[in-house]
Formats: structure tokens, sequence, C-alpha cells
């Protein structure tokens, strides 16, 4: 259980991860001055999000130079002095010592010296903290000190020795992967950024969803559809769409060839100006939609494309789609997580795939339970769409507190034997 006396916090490697690092024949070398010292772009909002969520921010830092007297540590000083200034870092940790062919040390990355020192000096709880590192060092002293590791991979020639936990492309998406799995605790859906889709195919529960104003906008699709029973496609469309008026409304198209598509297509999308149209990522004899996508795109379609579980199918849909018209890219984050594999990361690149379509949406499809909710928002998806009975849950029991639930939970089991009639 974590020591709620602790902090946590985000220990970083400072040369690739905070700054550019000098390479040279594909290796990393630190500057030589304050001159040559480069905050990478995306460093100061990346703190600025960890340090909102309570994080400590603590550079460990290798400086073998100083020791081999290569690099004044004066220079080095300075270095961290601008840094500080810069950047809201509580801590720097140095190891100036040579390394190999020198003395030896414990402050020395792969060892964790560092990162206990600064525990140790700022009541650190190690386990609910991270180290973020573009080298092998990082992750090995991550993994010693009993953090998670975060991997921000620069294409250096070196292999890794440990498997890191998770791996960026640079300290943001570090970022978003670290408070995607923030504590949740206490939250509501109020306090969300992320836009909840309802998704389902009940005429009364969609209609009552729709009054809600946590809830912007309507998925369905063909399966949900079924479930409820319908037959006629159209009549249930044009019915819903008489009094889903404004928030947007995903529709999909239900044939297997792509000349059907594009006419059902076209069809649904003249029923209302909230229209969706919701297009597979291939059709069943896994040929692609993206010329299709392409196509409607470029007539002014809004596309929900979706059944999207891999990184290059989200390439693909960026390539297709028109810049200048909305469109949502659906992930199916649970049915990723069906297979075993964390979604997070997934999510995570997609959405820096995407931002260069600033009209395009990340959803988070399949939900599965009420975390994936709060999952998706600290990744930075625009859009999660909730099954009608896991969001009845979500209303009712996001940021109840524990040990409340906990005593519903004992008089539930206690009220389940009497009605039973259990005697023994």
């Amino acid at each position: 259980m974590p020591n709620k006396t602790l902090k946590r916090a985000v220990f970083l490697d400072r040369d690739g991860v905070i700054n550019r690092a000098l390479e040279r024949a594909h290796k990393p070398y630190p500057p030589t001055s304050l001159e040559e010292f480069e905050i990478l772009p995306d460093v100061p909002a990346a703190l600025a999000r960890l340090q909102a969520a309570g994080f400590l921010l603590v550079v460990a830092t290798n400086q073998p130079d100083v020791g081999r007297g290569t690099l004044a540590r004066d220079v080095v000083e300075t270095i961290h002095t601008h840094l500080q200034a810069r950047l809201p870092i509580d801590r720097v940790e140095v190891c100036y010592h040579p390394g190999k062919g020198g003395s030896d040390c414990a402050c020395r990355k792969p060892r964790p010296g560092m990162l206990l020192h600064a525990a140790a000096e700022l009541g650190i709880d190690l386990a609910q903290s991270w180290m973020v590192g573009d080298r092998w060092r990082d992750v090995d002293c991550g993994h010693a000190a009993g953090c998670r590791t975060i991997f921000i991979d620069r294409g250096y020639a070196e292999e890794l020795q440990q498997k890191p936990d998770f791996s960026a492309r640079n300290l943001a998406g570090a970022a978003d992967i670290i408070l995607a799995r923030l504590n949740i605790m206490k939250r509501t859906l109020k306090d969300l950024n992320i836009k909840i889709f309802a998704d389902g195919a009940d005429k009364k529960g969609m209609l009552e969803l729709n009054a809600n104003p946590l809830i912007p906008g309507m998925t369905t699709n063909p399966t949900l559809m079924r479930k409820a029973g319908l037959t006629d496609f159209e009549a249930f469309a044009r019915d819903i769409l008489q009094s889903i008026t404004v928030k947007p409304l995903s529709l999909e198209v239900f044939s297997d060839e792509f000349p059907e598509m594009k006419r059902q297509a076209l069809m649904i999308n003249s029923w209302g100006k909230n229209v969706y149209v919701k297009i597979p990522i291939t059709n069943t004899r896994g040929e692609s939609s993206l010329p299709l996508v392409r196509e409607l795109a470029a007539e002014g379609v809004k596309l929900n494309v979706t059944a999207i579980l891999t990184l290059e199918q989200v390439r693909g849909v960026a390539a297709a789609l028109n810049p200048q018209v909305p469109a949502v890219v659906s992930v199916f984050a649970g049915r990723i997580a069906d297979t075993g594999v964390d979604p997070v990361t997934i999510m995570v690149e997609s959405k820096r795939i995407l931002a260069a379509l600033p009209q395009a949406e990340l959803l988070w499809a399949s939900v599965r339970e009420v975390l994936n909710i709060f999952q998706a928002n600290d990744c930075g998806c625009h859009i999660v769409t909730v099954p009608h009975d896991i969001l009845g849950k979500a209303l009712k029991l996001a940021g109840m507190d524990l040990a409340e639930l906990s005593l519903d939970t004992v008089k539930m089991f206690a009220n389940d034997a009497k009605a039973a009639g259990f005697t023994l």
C-alpha cells in the first residue's frame, strides 16, 4: 500500500531527455557550455503537467567528463543553475565520478545512489515514482531503485540491458503515460477534460443521455442495433435524429463492398449536420478502407473511422483524412487490452500521430470498466465511448469513498444472505 506521508517523484535523466544531446557516431554527448545547452521544445509543458499532478521533479545525471578532467565542474553547475531557473525542477543530483577506469561509487547510474539520496532527502516513495531516461543506465537505475521506468528511444547505437516498463518518443509522451496511471481516487466524471460519448442503440437510454449535459455525443453500430432488436436501420436513424439534432451522432455503414459502402455513407451523411459516418478500417476480407476514407473526406463527409487496433492503421487514417474536415479516429483500446497488451502507450502514440490534424479527434473505444474512462482522459484522448450500463455505473460510483463502498458491499452480502434464507 502506498505510504501517504511520502511524496511521488519523476526522476529525469538530463541529456537527451530535458536538453538536446550532442550526437556523434550515433552516441550522445553532453553540452560543453551553456551556449550548447538547448532545452527540448516539449519539456516545459510536460514538466508543468507533472508538477501540477503533484510529482516532485528530480534530475539525476552522470557527468563523468568532470571526473575525467575534460569538462570544468563550474560549467556543469552553471548549466544546472540555468536549468532550474527555466524549469520547475525541485532538485538536481549529479555524479561527477569518471566511471570506467576511475574510482568506484554508489551514485553513478546504473547504480541507484542518486535516486536513493534524493528519496531520503525529500521524502519520496520510490514505489510510486518514475525514472525517465534515454540510456540503458537510466532504465537499470530506475529498476534498481524500485521505480517504474520509461525509456525514450533516441536511436543510439547501444542495447538495453533490462526491459523498461514503458517506452515513449519524448518527455511529453512519457508524461502522458505517467498521468494515465496516476491514482484516480476521488475524481468524478465532472473533473475530466475528455468528452464522454454514450455508445448504444436503446432509444429510451439514448434520449435520456442526450438530455444529460455530461454526455456531449452519441455513437452506435450494427452490433448494438441488433442487440436492441432493431431491424430497420434507416427508420431507427431518422427517428432518433428527430430528437438528437445538435450533439454528434455516429452511424455506421453495413455493406462489405466499397462502392455500396460509399453510397450508404453519402446517404447517412445527408440525414443531419450532426451525423458522423462510421467506416470500418477494412472490410471482412481484410481489404483496406483507406481509399474510400480518402474519397469521402475529400467530399467533406465527417467520418468516424472505426475498428482500429494498430498504429499502422492510425498512420494510414491520418494520411487519408482531410485536415479541413472534422473526423474521429476510433481505436479499440478495450479490445487491445483483451489481448494482454496495455493500450495506453498505443493511445499516446496515436495522439501524437494525429497532432498535425487539428480537426481529427482520437477516440478510446470498447470501454470495459469505469477505470478506462479515466485512463482515456489521462492519456490525452479527445473522446471516450461508454456503453450505457458502464456509464450508469460511472455516474453512480466514480469518486465514491472506498470505505463507504466497502460498507455497501458488506450490506449487500448480508441482505442477500438474509433473502436467501441461509441457516447453519
